[in-house]
């Protein structure tokens, strides 16, 4: 339909904890995404935590984070979930997994864990933190995969 906002395609499948899991039609994708409980919160954007399935594109559970502030040039990004530490690709604002490998170490870890955190050094050289709650996790991993899978 002509005219219709892009949120529009967006259907919910469903809030577990404090993560949600959507579907999209164009282009067909499936995902679970939460927003920090705590951290900066900046203006023009909405950081988050996503793990994202494309059933087209063949890519299942991409892990996709957008910061609460723009990543200085050179410094590393770092996503903690409970003990363990992973390092991130990215700029800008946004950062993932450096491989489909990573990726499913991640969610793995996601799945299991209680608390996760992104951290980097803003263009002004300040550490930044962003904290997610990871209760409902693996049940949106879940959903968006299972609703993914029956779209196919």
């Amino acid at each position: 339909m002509l005219g219709q906002p892009v949120a529009a395609e967006r259907q919910s499948i469903g809030i577990f904890g404090q993560w949600g899991a959507f579907r999209e039609r164009q282009p067909p994708r499936c995902f679970a995404i939460a927003q920090p409980v705590r951290g900066p919160r900046p203006e023009g954007w909405q950081p988050f935590a996503s793990i994202s399935y494309w059933p087209q594109r063949r890519v299942a559970a991409q892990v996709h984070f957008r910061m609460s502030r723009q990543k200085r040039q050179g410094s590393a990004i770092l996503l903690r979930i409970d003990d363990r530490t992973f390092q991130l690709a990215g700029g800008g604002v946004n950062a993932w997994a450096p491989d489909s490998r990573a990726d499913g170490e991640i969610v793995r870890a996601l799945r299991m864990g209680v608390g996760m955190s992104i951290e980097t050094r803003s263009i002004r050289g300040t550490l930044v933190r962003d904290y997610y709650q990871l209760r409902g996790a693996a049940t949106a991993i879940d959903a968006a995969a299972i609703d993914c899978a029956q779209r196919r």
